[in-house]
């Protein structure tokens, strides 16, 4: 049963948290994909990892000042943002997979950066939605809302 405090507007802060760790760890990775000389795979796969890590990094350092033991809030950032980030990576991925030009554009395009942003905003709609059905089963951002004061 779905919570009766669970809100549009708590989805959208969970979301907005999982959008700021994704497009920090995205941007980074594309930047140090492209310096290298990468190509779209290879830096896909690490602007996605980084993704993750920030993701992650945000909610450890959250929860860390509350006062949990490290392992404690590993496992909180896992179950607190897996599936958002998840869904954040398949969605803004995807558009960029499809708007065409966007993977074989630069970092000085305004295409590169346009349709990065149209990415996430698709992914922000699309993952709002899924944290708002996930807090309101005490899963996902819900972990993490006990440890904010």
């Amino acid at each position: 049963m779905e919570h009766e405090t669970t809100s549009w507007g708590m989805a959208a802060k969970a979301t907005l948290h999982c959008l700021t760790g994704c497009a920090v760890g995205e941007v980074l990775g594309m930047i140090i994909g492209t310096a290298l000389g990468w190509g779209n795979a290879p830096t896909m796969l690490l602007a996605i990892a980084l993704a993750f890590l920030f993701g992650y990094s945000l909610t450890l350092w959250a929860v860390k000042r509350a006062g949990l033991t490290l392992r404690a809030a590993v496992g909180v950032a896992l179950a607190a943002d897996t599936v958002s980030i998840l869904v954040m990576e398949i969605v803004d991925n995807g558009v960029l997979l499809v708007v065409p030009g966007a993977m074989d554009a630069h970092l000085s395009d305004a295409l590169f950066w346009g349709a990065l942003a149209f990415a996430f905003l698709v992914a922000f709609l699309v993952t709002t939605p899924v944290n708002k059905w996930m807090i309101g089963r005490g899963k996902g951002h819900a972990v993490v809302h006990q440890y904010h004061h």
